[in-house]
């Protein structure tokens, strides 16, 4: 059974859209990887952080954007924030924010 993706919020899909084409579609091509091997999606593609949160990675010559998602149950995926990287590593307050949004997907 494939998993299916939905948005915390419409601004965090809008976001996305927001970035630059060569990214969004390496996005694209990541989050149909995502639906089809849940879990199991892997580096390059994909990064576990811990506590049930993960990262989508995709990337363009425009730069690097990241997506931080969960899983639900019912093969669900929640996309909870997204951003384009500015630096090598992931900013603190990016962070943050996916854990925030985590906990009030996972707890109310």
């Amino acid at each position: 059974m494939a998993y299916t993706i939905e948005y915390f919020h419409p601004r965090v899909l809008a976001e996305i859209e927001s970035w630059p084409v060569d990214i969004v579609a390496d996005y694209a091509r990541i989050a149909e990887l995502l639906m089809q091997h849940g879990p199991s999606l892997r580096l390059p593609h994909s990064r576990a952080f811990g506590g049930g949160l993960f990262e989508l990675r995709p990337r363009g010559r425009a730069g690097i954007g990241r997506a931080f998602y969960c899983f639900l149950v019912d093969q669900r995926v929640v996309v909870l924030h997204a951003f384009i990287k500015k630096s090598q590593q992931t900013p603190e307050r990016e962070l943050l924010l996916a854990r925030k949004r985590l906990k009030e997907v996972l707890h109310g």
